[in-house]
C-alpha cells in the first residue's frame, strides 16, 4: 500500500470498529445495548490495535492529525506529508462511519432518540461547558501525544515517525487508559479525523429522523487535539 493508501485504510478500519462499538452499545435494538462504558472504552482501544497493525508498514499508522502534527512538530515526520495524511485520515473517517451505518441500518432506522444516533458517529459533552471541553480534549490527546512519541524513539521505536506493527499494542492499551481516566467528560475523541469524519457522514448519510450534527460543538474534537498534539511534541522536545 501506498502511505495515502494505508492512512486512509486503517483509518476506515478505526471507525468502522469503532463506530461500531458505539452502535452495538448505544442503539435500543442491538444485542450489546448498555454494555457499559468499559466496553465502549475497551471497543475503542482494539480498533485502535486492528488499525495500527495493519496500516503501520505503510504508512507509520498515524490516523489522526494530532499524531501526525506532533510527529511533525517534534521532527520525525516532514511538514511537506502533512495535508496528504490529513486528507486520507478525514476521508478513511467518512468511509469507515459510512460503512458502520451499512452494518447497522435497520437498528439505526428504528433508533428514536436523535442524540443515541449522533452519539454513534461523533463525540459530545456530558456537561455542555465549551471552555471545559476544550481543556479536556487537550488534555487527553496531550497524554495520548506524548506516549505515542516515546513509542517512536529511537531507543524504543522507530526514527522516522513510523510506530511500526508490533507497537499496535501499546498505542491501543494508551487509548484504554485515557477512554477508561480521562473520557467520560467529552467521549474522548482525541483525534479530530474521528470526530469530523463520521459527523460529515452523520451529516449525509439518509438516517430517518437523526436530527443535527451538532455543528456548534464540532470545532472542540478539532482544534482541542491539535493543541494537546502540539503541547506533547513541545514537551516531548524540551525533554531529549
Amino acid at each position: 500500500m501506498t502511505p495515502f493508501l494505508g492512512e486512509f485504510i486503517g483509518t476506515a478500519l478505526l471507525l468502522l470498529l469503532g463506530c461500531g462499538v458505539n452502535a452495538n452499545t448505544t442503539l435500543k435494538s442491538t444485542y450489546g445495548q448498555n454494555s457499559g462504558w468499559i466496553v465502549t472504552a475497551f471497543g475503542w482501544s482494539m480498533a485502535v490495535f486492528v488499525a495500527v497493525y495493519v496500516a503501520a508498514e505503510s504508512s507509520g499508522a498515524h490516523l489522526n492529525p494530532a499524531v501526525t502534527v506532533a510527529l511533525a512538530v517534534a521532527g520525525k515526520f516532514a511538514w511537506a506529508k502533512v495535508p496528504l495524511y490529513f486528507l486520507a485520515q478525514l476521508l478513511g473517517g467518512i468511509t469507515g462511519a459510512a460503512l458502520c451505518w451499512l452494518q447497522y441500518r435497520p437498528h439505526y432506522a428504528a433508533e428514536p432518540d436523535q442524540g443515541a444516533i449522533l452519539g454513534t458517529f461523533a463525540t459530545g459533552p456530558a456537561i455542555d461547558d465549551r471552555p471545559a471541553n476544550f481543556i479536556s480534549e487537550v488534555l487527553g490527546t496531550f497524554a495520548f501525544g506524548l506516549a505515542v512519541l516515546f513509542l517512536t524513539a529511537p531507543n524504543f521505536g522507530t526514527p522516522d515517525g513510523k510506530l511500526g506493527s508490533l507497537d499496535a499494542l501499546p498505542v491501543a492499551l494508551v487509548v484504554l487508559a485515557i477512554g477508561l481516566s480521562l473520557g467520560g467528560s467529552t467521549g474522548y475523541a482525541i483525534n479530530p479525523a474521528r470526530d469530523l469524519g463520521p459527523r460529515i457522514a452523520h451529516a449525509i448519510l439518509p438516517i430517518p429522523g437523526k436530527g443535527g450534527s451538532n455543528w456548534g460543538y464540532a470545532w472542540v474534537p478539532v482544534l482541542g487535539p491539535i493543541l494537546g498534539g502540539a503541547m506533547a511534541a513541545g514537551i516531548y522536545l524540551t525533554l531529549q
